[in-house]
């Protein structure tokens, strides 16, 4: 199928740019809901754009349900499935539509899905039409079972509670983990997804979304855009607020689908002996005393140009941080903190924090910064376009560094171990962290600058103005996103 803004991909601009979505994190259980007022529970469209944090997670998009049992259920299930069901009062299913397993497994992804629902038609088909990014749907597992002709749904059914985030039965709540964007309903309306979306004249396999404010959204519709970081419930159509649980003003994000930022990528979770817990929207790693110990990349690497981002460390344990070379990684049986075989060419470039040592091919090299504290915040600046590596800590560059010196390289990590052939351009270098200690019990909080995994005071962007910081990108630098990827990448 078409797909959105993939990690690296490069879409430069859009003619409508979604300024922000809102991060769902499972350990929270966070959601929002609110009651339905009476509107078309025949005719209707839902449209929103994903972006999943945990794979193999059962977890609801959203959720219309009554006291009744009345109920229409859209999920992505263990086998990361879309799974979109209804039932009547009487509790028995009326409609099931299950996709084939495996195929909404990708976290580097925004994915936008339309649901059309008009059971007026005579056709059983057309009377619930699903469409991923800008395609009808139809890689259905097993023989779909529709809605029956004119049947209610329980959407805008006056009196029952719509959530997006997680299910309202109590026998499963199901919290959704990730990002959503431009949730909408169109009550009285079954809608192509052309309303909602079109394909980059430029990138035509790219489906992005287009401005959904000036559709007619019907009786009982609703448009949350999550631009109110003191509301984020708050309906832009003017209807009725959501209401929150336990999402605050830091779970505005500005990882949209038009400006796909990076993230810690959960895939790796299951590469060789890599215990890393996600959560946060995939930018907080975290490794358990005595059980855990792994390693995470990033979702975007870089062979050029020049990239600032920020890791707080609520708990050093044995961590690191740093770049490395994902592909070498991939290619051997443990994480970038070991050899990488015969040839002994280093695949990572990363600083032990607990004390401040750089660590490469397996061994320490040289001491580099203070020892770290647990809360620190370590900012990383990568110049590809020099070769050169940069960190600091709690404003301040490690050895008097200025990652503004270029070619120079004042104070920066590859100079201190006197050799560049860690950073050539002939890599894709990724940021990466690490605790390889089961002793550890790291918790590591990633800052790509699209949705912060740890509490922002300052608040800084790059120069492009994206993304953001505790502390302030140096000149020249910039956030890991599409739009700089498409620019300076």
């Amino acid at each position: 199928m078409p797909i959105t803004v993939l990690g690296g991909t490069k879409l430069a601009d859009t003619t409508f740019s979604v300024a922000n979505s809102c991060r769902f994190n499972d350990p929270d259980t966070a959601y929002m809901s609110k009651t339905q007022s009476g509107g078309n529970r025949r005719t209707y469209t839902i449209s929103f754009w994903f972006k999943k944090g945990l794979l193999s997670n059962d977890e609801n998009f959203f959720h219309s349900y009554s006291a009744a049992r009345d109920q229409l259920n859209v999920k992505s299930r263990g086998n990361d499935d879309i799974y979109i069901v209804g039932y009547s009062d009487s509790d028995s299913t009326t409609f099931d539509l299950t996709s084939a397993a495996g195929l909404f497994r990708d976290p580097t992804a925004w994915y936008h899905l339309v649901v059309a629902v008009d059971t007026t038609q005579g056709t059983a088909a057309n009377r619930m039409k699903v469409y991923i990014n800008g395609v009808q749907f139809t890689n259905w597992s097993g023989t779909p079972s529709y809605p029956a002709e004119n049947e209610q749904t329980d959407v805008n059914n006056s009196g029952s509670t719509f959530t997006v985030g997680r299910s309202e039965e109590s026998t499963g709540t199901a919290y959704y983990d990730g990002y959503i964007a431009e949730f909408c309903l169109i009550d009285g309306s079954a809608l192509a997804p052309t309303s909602f979306g079109e394909f980059d004249e430029d990138s035509p396999t790219i489906w992005k979304p287009i401005d959904v404010s000036g559709l007619t959204f019907g009786t009982n519709g609703f448009y949350l855009d999550f631009e109110d970081s003191g509301n984020l419930g708050n309906d832009a159509n003017g209807g009725t607020d959501f209401t929150e649980t336990n999402l605050a003003a830091a779970d505005q994000a500005t990882d949209t689908p038009t400006n796909n930022f990076a993230t810690w990528n959960p895939l790796w979770r299951w590469r060789m002996d890599n215990d890393t817990v996600y959560s946060e929207g995939n930018v907080k790693a975290s490794w358990s005393t005595g059980s855990d110990r792994g390693f995470a990349f990033a979702t975007m690497g870089v062979s050029k140009g020049k990239w600032y981002w920020e890791v707080k460390l609520p708990t050093v344990g044995r961590c690191f941080s740093g770049v490395g070379d994902a592909e070498k990684v991939a290619g051997f049986n443990n994480g970038p903190w070991d050899e990488s075989g015969s040839s002994g060419e280093s695949y990572s470039l990363t600083i032990q924090h607990r004390n401040g040592d750089i660590q490469t091919e397996g061994s320490t090299e040289t001491a580099y910064s203070a020892d770290n504290s647990d809360d620190d915040i370590c900012m990383w600046a990568l110049d590809m376009d020099n070769n050169r590596l940069w960190m600091g800590i709690n404003g301040t560059w490690a050895d008097s560094g200025d990652p503004t010196s270029g070619a120079t390289g004042t104070g920066d990590i590859t100079t201190q171990i006197g050799t560049q052939v860690h950073l050539t351009q002939s890599e894709v270098m990724t940021p990466c962290c690490a605790d390889p200690s089961t002793a550890g019990g790291s918790v590591l909080e990633g800052n790509f600058g699209g949705c912060p995994g740890f509490a922002i005071s300052s608040g800084n962007a790059d120069a492009n103005g994206y993304g953001n910081f505790e502390y302030a990108p140096p000149s020249g630098f910039y956030a890991l996103c599409t739009k700089n990827l498409a620019e300076f990448g």
